[in-house]
């Protein structure tokens, strides 16, 4: 079964529906590439997948660890690179509760690293991730 449907709805803009769930969101062009930038671009949808990723991982561990990670946020840069056009750097900086222990610390840190969009990212594409245990 497809995962999604992407629909070309003209003016460089894309509607990508979530098949199982009906969910959407829109595309946009970004204003250094002909569009309006009114939208998450194709190419900021790859770098947040990479942050969407790492908490959702991070979740399913902490659940485990009987730890709670609500609230938790990750702000993200993603930096292009021309001559091909690509992504050249992602930058993460992840705000997690304070209140966890040491030990869980580095195990939902090393969960993260290894969430399965990190290990599918091109490996030319730099990255600097931050965990903040400051919420």
């Amino acid at each position: 079964m497809s995962t999604s449907k992407v629909t070309y709805l003209g003016d460089l803009r894309t509607q990508c529906v979530h098949i199982r769930s009906g969910n959407s969101y829109i595309t946009d062009a970004p204003t250094d590439n002909h569009g309006k930038g009114e939208a998450f671009s194709p190419t900021d949808t790859v770098a947040t997948g990479l942050a969407n990723c790492m908490l959702t991982v991070m979740g399913i561990k902490a659940r485990a660890l009987q730890v709670k990670l609500e609230g938790s946020s990750a702000l993200v840069t993603k930096i292009m690179a021309s001559n091909p056009r690509r992504i050249a750097r992602i930058e993460l900086e992840l705000h997690l509760p304070k209140q966890v222990g040491a030990k869980e610390k580095i195990i939902l840190e090393r969960t993260g690293i290894a969430c399965p969009v990190n290990q599918s990212l091109h490996p030319d594409i730099e990255r600097s991730i931050k965990f903040n245990w400051d919420i």
